[in-house]
């Protein structure tokens, strides 16, 4: 394949893309194999010689579709989503031909003035202080370590870089009970250690209590430990819990601790002014993560960081030796100074088209029916006489079980899924195990999410 062949190939991959999304209704969500299908179906090397390009397609077209998960199904409410809305599939085109890499500005200008740009737009769309700045990761994961680096090294003097943490006292982060398995991570691999991220007890709503973490940072510091920094939960993944950021705040201002916010999924809900209130207190933080890639119809991957400072966060991550110099240019923005990667995507390209495509009305009209259905949704199940709620809606998320107990609700999720009509997922909360629904998909309807009850009632009886 060259050049002169890939308009034909992009039509026809493109036109199997609006076929492929037509069609998702008429498929299970669900991958309907079982491990090993796809390898078993594949050769063991590569071939010597090069391949036609109708055989290569007729391959993809045989293997590939029926083994996915369909992430992109309007009855996907599993997890949260990860979505592709039409303008960024045609943005993802357009950066996979240019093929740029975006680690400098003098590399790709265009991509970090145009993420500067994408950037500038998001801090007004969610109704942050003009000054604050931010940059596009990958994932929120990713974010979440930079945050959490940069704490260590802000408590540490910035000496860990250099000196390593071998003889430095023991970090202590804070984070609630609620938080992703990504803040875990993050204290993992950032040297500070799973026994010192300090799960603080929640309220009856679940939000981080300020009195316990008070008691929790002065137990440390009586102990000779070093806090470091706390980190709040603004749409948890399990249960979509919030903390009470605006009652947490002055505690670790008090001790002079940075504050990240981790926003993954919920985030996109700034752009609703009326949803603001629950992350009240977010844009008085040093830094929260979003990704546009969950709520807002972004391609994935791509995940914010808003920073009300990036000072301390390029100081951790930044290294520029000579040959990542830009000789010529004293006032550029390096991105790869900000994050943990030097190689960068240029993923503000299909923000750009998102935003215009769809426009922040456009954004926010599906966000509010999104929130809108899944209430629908559950005082529709509430009404079922075998149907408990077990927690209440929180945005576009909500949770419920079987009266008759666990083993009950895991065998109706287990013939939920193998039905195929829709995709749900589980956890547990307060000893109970849980049926998640999560709505969020960008092509969902009112009529998709409402289909829920009626394949749970189907199943149930």
């Amino acid at each position: 394949m060259n050049h002169d062949d890939l308009p034909a190939w992009s039509a026809r991959a493109a036109e199997w893309i609006r076929a492929y999304h037509a069609g998702l209704r008429d498929r299970p969500v669900r991958a309907q194999v079982k491990p090993g299908d796809v390898l078993s179906a594949l050769p063991p090397a590569a071939p010597e010689t090069a391949e036609a390009p109708d055989r290569i397609f007729a391959d993809f077209e045989r293997l590939i579709p029926g083994a996915l998960t369909h992430w992109q199904h309007p009855r996907f409410f599993a997890y949260f989503p990860a979505n592709a809305a039409p303008a960024s599939i045609l943005a993802e085109q357009l950066i996979a031909g240019i093929g740029a890499q975006g680690m400098l500005w003098q590399t790709s200008p265009a991509a970090t003035e145009l993420e500067q740009a994408m950037i500038g737009w998001l801090i007004r769309a969610t109704g942050f202080p003009e000054g604050w700045t931010g940059t596009i990761h990958d994932s929120a994961t990713v974010a979440t370590l930079c945050a959490v680096l940069t704490m260590r090294e802000k408590a540490l003097g910035f000496t860990g870089l250099t000196e390593g943490l071998s003889g430095a006292p023991r970090l202590r982060l804070y984070a609630s009970a609620q938080t992703h398995s990504s803040v875990d991570k993050a204290a993992r691999l950032a040297g500070i250690g799973q026994e010192n991220l300090v799960k603080v007890p929640t309220r009856s709503d679940l939000s981080m209590d300020p009195d316990a973490l008070a008691a929790a940072i002065e137990a440390d510091l009586a102990a000779g430990h070093m806090p470091c920094g706390v980190i709040f939960c603004a749409g948890g993944t399990a249960v979509g819990a919030f903390d009470d950021i605006a009652a947490c705040l002055p505690v670790a201002r008090a001790h002079g601790l940075p504050t990240h916010v981790d926003a993954a999924w919920a985030g996109s809900a700034l752009v609703c002014e009326e949803l603001r209130p629950l992350m009240a207190g977010a844009a008085d933080c040093d830094s929260i993560v979003f990704n546009p890639h969950k709520w807002m119809g972004a391609q994935f991957d791509c995940a914010v960081q808003l920073l009300r400072d990036p000072t301390d966060q390029i100081r951790t991550l930044g290294l520029r030796p000579d040959f990542l110099q830009t000789l010529e240019e004293d006032a550029v923005t390096d991105f790869n100074e900000w994050t943990v990667p030097l190689g960068r995507r240029m993923r503000a390209l299909k923000l750009w088209f998102v935003l215009r495509a769809y426009g922040l009305d456009g954004v926010r009209t599906r966000l509010r029916n999104h929130v809108a259905w899944t209430r629908r949704l559950c005082e529709s199940l509430r009404s079922e006489p075998s149907i408990d709620i077990v927690t209440e809606p929180r945005l576009s998320l909500f949770t419920f079980a079987l009266s008759e107990g666990d083993a009950a609700t895991e065998a109706l999720l287990t013939r939920v899924n193998a039905e195929g009509r829709i995709y749900l997922t589980q956890t547990h909360h307060a000893g109970r195990f849980v049926i998640r629904f999560t709505c969020g998909t960008w092509d969902c309807t009112e009529a998709d999410v409402m289909e829920v009850r009626d394949v749970l009632r189907a199943a149930i009886t």
